[in-house]
């Protein structure tokens, strides 16, 4: 059925042989059984790829209603929840589903770090203006804190506006809040 819907499927024996043959690829998705054979479940197995920083998109699947099963797979960075039996149609739809998240996800993090690098090239002086203007300071008052002329923190805005690519107090302030999305 995957394979008839353009998808590549790969079966594995149980969690600890998915784990020594995986390595991270741009576009995919584990479906995965709450109840895997052998000693690791399926919430341990999103646990430890988690844990090495894998954001691989995962559909738990199980055969039995477990509320407390479905929110350890929810925290463990499970996107979907499934009981079984469930259709091709219901199956290949979430599959569309998490994967089309995980592409808009993918795309959210790149604006972030590309974001965050916009930040970190702004002098110390110039992030301490932009904090101060994101904060809704005038000029004048950023000025008189600072010890320097207002024209001064004039050719800073304009700095940090060349510097990040911005061509307006709203967009300077949407990028500065992605930068800061990458560190929380």
């Amino acid at each position: 059925m995957l394979d008839a819907a353009g998808l590549a499927p790969r079966g594995y024996a149980d969690g600890e042989s998915f784990l020594a043959d995986y390595h991270p690829i741009p576009r995919g998705c584990l479906l995965i059984d709450a109840y895997l054979p052998g000693g690791m479940n399926g919430v341990d197995l999103l646990r430890r790829l988690r844990a090495r920083g894998d954001t691989l998109p995962a559909i738990m699947i199980t055969g039995a209603a477990d509320v407390h099963i479905a929110v350890e797979a929810m925290k463990a960075g499970a996107a979907d929840f499934i009981e079984k039996p469930i259709t091709g149609p219901e199956l290949i739809a979430s599959i569309a589903r998490v994967l089309e998240h995980s592409v808009d996800s993918g795309k959210l993090a790149s604006a972030r770090v590309a974001a965050a690098d916009s930040i970190a090239r702004l002098t110390s002086r110039q992030r301490d203006i932009l904090d101060r203007v994101l904060a809704g300071h005038p000029s004048k008052n950023i000025a008189a804190d600072l010890g320097i002329s207002q024209r001064t923190v004039e050719n800073h805005r304009a700095a940090i506006m060349h510097r990040t690519g911005t061509r307006s107090l709203p967009a300077l302030a949407r990028l500065a809040i992605a930068a800061a999305a990458t560190t929380a």
